[in-house]
């Protein structure tokens, strides 16, 4: 069983920068793709960045391009949201997540961290 474990969140001021982590566990088979959706108080969750274990195919949220940056490391088994700029309507709760297509929508992904808090708050 795949196991995914979100670090790095916190408390932000606006403008700001943060580096979430996500550590996978051994069991990851093919080339899956890693997803990174945010959920806010009283909000659906909302896709934020995506990218293949190869490191294919990156894809942004409208509300995050050119503020947030995916990446992986596979020797780390680490994928990494790297967060730029941030405002405070970027507060949400992290989701590292993994799918077995190369999709967006989070019905798609089967595996799922239990998410980092992100406050961008002066």
């Amino acid at each position: 069983q795949v196991q995914l474990v979100e670090s790095g969140g916190g408390l932000v001021q606006p403008g700001g920068s943060l580096r979430l982590s996500c550590i996978v566990s051994r069991g990851t088979v093919g080339n899956p793709t890693m997803g990174w959706f945010r959920q806010a108080p009283g909000k659906e969750r909302e896709f934020v960045a995506r990218i293949t274990w190869a490191g294919n195919f990156p894809q942004y949220g409208d509300s995050v391009k050119g503020r947030f940056t995916i990446s992986r490391d596979n020797a780390k088994n680490t994928v990494y949201l790297q967060m730029s700029s941030l405002k405070p309507e970027d507060t949400a709760v992290y989701y590292c997540a993994l799918s077995y297509r190369l999709t967006t929508a989070p019905t798609a992904y089967s595996n799922w961290g239990q998410g980092t808090q992100v406050t961008v708050s002066s």
